[in-house]
């Protein structure tokens, strides 16, 4: 019999932007975290542990994580344009789950919208900012991608990976070159 009990497992995969902290429940891929150096790990653990109320258990081989580890890597690779994972969305919640749904059905891989239409798309045109915290908090990211949001202006805007990770995601992608070297 199936234990009802929160499974949370996790492993970190090297990747061309740096560790990735993957995480998992039952319901789906909960959280991506980058630059999964060993002190951001155990920042992140300690959070998960408190939020889902299960103790994290790292897991490199897990069911719940090979088909997250696989496609992230044909993704980085260029070989995946749209992820086709189960989420779980338990990390946000409200206006901020609202916004990310929003951009992960709507803003498609070689794309990027601003903050403020974002917000116009939800509902909520003045919210420009709180669409900024929303991608701010962003527990899934890459798959919810929040690095295809840029401001109106043409800057980048912010990025929890770092505005390096950030152009390396949308030079993927085909938005900005590519680097020369």
């Amino acid at each position: 019999m199936e234990s009802s009990e929160q499974v949370v497992e996790w492993s970190v995969v090297p990747s061309d932007i740096g560790p990735l902290l993957l995480a998992a429940t039952r319901a789906g891929l909960v959280t991506v975290v980058f630059h999964a150096r060993p002190a951001v790990r155990d920042k992140v653990l300690g959070q998960l542990r408190s939020r889902l109320g299960a103790e994290p258990v790292e897991a490199p081989d897990s069911a719940l994580l090979a088909e997250p580890v696989r496609q992230f890597a044909a993704y980085l690779a260029g070989g995946l344009r749209d992820f086709s994972l189960d989420l779980d969305w338990s990390l946000t919640s409200g206006f901020h789950r609202e916004v990310l749904r929003e951009l992960a059905s709507g803003v498609p891989y070689g794309t990027v919208v601003g903050y403020g239409d974002l917000a116009s798309r939800v509902g909520q045109p003045g919210a420009a900012q709180a669409v900024g915290a929303a991608m701010g908090s962003n527990p899934l990211p890459v798959v919810v991608p929040c690095h295809r949001v840029v401001e109106s202006g043409g800057g980048l805007g912010g990025f929890g990976g770092g505005l390096e990770t950030k152009r390396q995601l949308l030079a993927l992608e085909g938005i900005l070159p590519r680097p020369l070297f």
